[in-house]
């Protein structure tokens, strides 16, 4: 078992325990870092993404930097609280959703949106930072975001009620991850229900929803196989709309490192590193439909046609979220839109 993983498999409560018991190799790092998420310690964000980008910044230190991962919110607080965490220097570093935290990142909130996340996590992820410093930067206060990335994106999940055309959905209450998800449902004729990802199997077995909006990725931590009949998504692994995460850093605790070591982090957070991140929820998605169709499932892939009903019902979405967010006045909102439009076709093509 390596140092990270010991210390990912800990509690809060153990924290003074672990440094104290540490071995050698963590007394002679120079710099240890705490890294808090939200997510199970056996969550593929956890054991495909922040495990490996962790070990490759320890290993290009060569021991001097020691990044310890605390899962499930193990160091406590909810998860719409870990970017304070990160700002006030509770903890170093987090993973977060943006949209855990509403109206902190109105910005970065246009990659949320319907028909401009497509279907590619990696032109999104590459877009995002393309307009960083020119559109979202200024709304990452105490922070230094090391790199953002999406999701595979919001497919449809229903309990057993199959839906070819958004009349389908008509009437129907699904669960939504964000404030723009609740519209993308709206658009749809539907009922949002906003809850934690953990209440989602509950909901679904009491009757309470009828389905929800989720990637796939999520079908084998919540067992959704065996609580849904019909997994839905648009023509070419079409969806509506994705949420955006952030790994980031306390401010003051980057401003103190030395450059060579701040660097370190930025050659593991590079170009490259969003390209395998984008690949790397792709195929975590992928191994959660296998799961549902191996179950009985029906995925359901829309046709060109089936498609574009959805696509067309959803546009005015964007079109919302520009009034809105550009209604306060200091935001471009639809400068913002035609940019990352702009930047994800770029990378697409």
């Amino acid at each position: 078992m390596t140092s990270l993983t010991r210390r990912a498999a800990l509690g809060a409560g153990a924290l003074f325990v672990s440094t104290a018991l540490a071995g050698p190799a963590f007394a002679q790092a120079e710099f240890t870092f705490t890294l808090h998420h939200f997510l199970g310690p056996g969550a593929p964000a956890q054991t495909q993404m922040l495990e490996p980008w962790a070990e490759r910044i320890e290993e290009a230190s060569g021991g001097r930097v020691d990044i310890e991962i605390y899962p499930s919110m193990s160091l406590g607080g909810t998860p719409a609280e870990l970017i304070r965490q990160a700002r006030d220097g509770v903890v170093d570093m987090i993973w977060t959703l943006n949209g855990y935290s509403p109206g902190l990142f109105p910005r970065t909130e246009v990659f949320e949106l319907p028909n401009i996340h497509i279907n590619d996590p990696i032109a999104t992820n590459l877009a995002i930072a393309d307009l960083f410093d020119q559109y979202f930067a200024e709304e990452h206060v105490g922070v230094k975001v090391l790199f953002q990335h999406v999701h595979a994106g919001q497919a449809i999940h229903m309990a057993s009620r199959e839906a070819r055309s958004p009349d389908d959905l008509a009437g129907t209450t699904l669960r939504i991850p964000t404030r723009t998800g609740a519209w993308v449902v709206e658009a749809l004729g539907g009922n949002p229900v906003s809850m934690p990802v953990p209440d989602f199997p509950q909901a679904l077995s009491r009757g309470v929803v009828d389905g929800g909006l989720i990637p796939w990725e999520i079908i084998p931590a919540l067992q959704l196989q065996d609580l849904t009949d019909y997994q839905i998504e648009l023509a070419d692994k079409g969806r509506l709309g994705a949420s955006v995460f952030q790994v980031s850093m306390n401010l003051d605790r980057w401003n103190s490192l030395p450059e060579d070591i701040q660097q370190i982090f930025l050659d593991n957070s590079d170009e490259d590193w969003l390209r395998e991140v984008g690949q790397i929820w792709r195929d975590i998605d992928e191994a959660g439909i296998a799961i549902a169709t191996e179950a009985g499932n029906e995925h359901i892939t829309l046709s060109e046609e089936e498609s574009a009903a959805f696509i067309e019902a959803v546009e005015p979405v964007v079109g919302r979220w520009v009034d809105e967010v550009g209604g306060q006045g200091s935001i471009d909102a639809q400068a913002i839109v035609d940019a990352a439009r702009a930047a994800v076709a770029a990378h697409t093509e």
